[in-house]
């Protein structure tokens, strides 16, 4: 089965960077992209960005644009969260998705486990 593994996060000060590492292992044919998805406490699970994996176009929520890129590397089976200017709104559980299908956000998802990212101020 589709088996992701995130790495990457921890604890960081407000204005900081971060980068978050999904490997992927056991991914088929029908995994057309690979998206990240937030969970602050408290709150509902949110679409952050996602990744085709054939093109490489990318998708973004609109209120992290600028902030935070998605990049992949296919022959290593990884995908990046690259967050810049972190915020303390940031703090989350953050979420790699294997997206089967297609690329977009609804599609139906395979989950990591999470991975905790905490901004003090």
């Amino acid at each position: 089965q589709v088996l992701l593994v995130e790495s990457g996060g921890g604890l960081v000060q407000a204005g900081g960077s971060l980068r978050l590492s999904c490997a992927a292992s056991g991914l088929t044919s029908s995994v057309a992209g690979m998206g990240w998805f937030r969970q602050a406490p408290g709150k509902e699970r949110e679409f952050v960005a996602a990744i085709n994996r054939s093109d490489g176009s990318t998708n973004y929520a609109d209120s992290l644009k600028g902030r935070f890129t998605i990049s992949r590397d296919n022959a290593k089976n990884t995908v990046y969260l690259q967050m810049i200017e972190l915020k303390p709104d940031d703090t989350a559980v953050y979420y790699c998705a294997a997206l089967h299908f297609t690329s977009r956000p609804s599609s139906p998802k395979t989950w990591g486990q999470g991975t905790q990212v905490t901004v003090s101020s």
